[in-house]
């Protein structure tokens, strides 16, 4: 199914549907501020087992990242930030930032790693805002690739509809989406490292 949804000012009819079909166990396909991403309810096991089937992943090994709809949203998944990851976090967000974090005992088990991190993002888009407002539980989120040698994100949300529609319950019109992931910084040692520069600038 293929939803039409305003980012300056979102239907709260259409986003409700969306979180029923997250509640459900639905794949969403949407919009961010920088790529098109598939993503489910961080809570619902299958949905997230299928997302790393369908990326060709080990569940146990994949770096997926939560989006959360505000800081407070985000406090409940990791340890307490210092001030230097506060102060980072609070002047880059909302933008198009990945920050790896400490996790907490609040992250599903399905995800922890020997690593205990946990990467958070809160995109600049009122779409997908909305729906981790409404649906009060973060949403996984993990980029939508395409085969294509010269574009390696695809942008026009029609096209993806016809690519992945068979494979997830939804995707979101959002208009054209960019081509350029988010920039990754890892925040979980005391120097601060860009793990994969992306759209938006950040001074560690």
């Amino acid at each position: 199914m293929l939803i039409k949804i305003y980012p300056d000012s979102p239907d709260s009819k259409l986003i409700n549907k969306v979180v029923d079909s997250l509640k459900r166990g639905g794949l969403i396909i949407y919009p961010t501020d920088t790529i098109y991403a598939i993503g489910c309810d961080i809570y619902n096991n299958k949905a997230v087992e299928k997302i790393a089937w369908m990326k060709g992943v080990n569940l146990k090994k994949a770096n997926f990242s939560f989006i959360c709809h505000d800081f407070k949203h985000l406090s409940g998944f990791t340890r307490p930030l210092d001030n230097r990851v506060f102060k980072l976090m609070k002047n880059s967000l909302p933008g198009p930032f990945t920050f790896i974090l400490p996790a907490n005992s609040q992250v599903p088990k399905l995800f922890k790693n020997n690593k205990k991190t946990v990467g958070i993002r809160i995109p600049d888009n009122n779409i997908i805002l909305e729906i981790t407002k409404e649906l009060g539980n973060p949403i996984l989120t993990t980029s939508i690739k395409d085969e294509d040698d010269i574009l390696e994100y695809t942008t026009d949300p029609e096209l993806i509809h016809e690519k992945f529609g068979d494979l997830v319950e939804i995707v979101i019109d959002g208009g054209f989406g960019g081509n350029e992931p988010s920039t990754i910084i890892d925040c979980t040692m005391h120097d601060f490292k860009i793990i994969r520069q992306g759209k938006g600038v950040i001074d560690i």
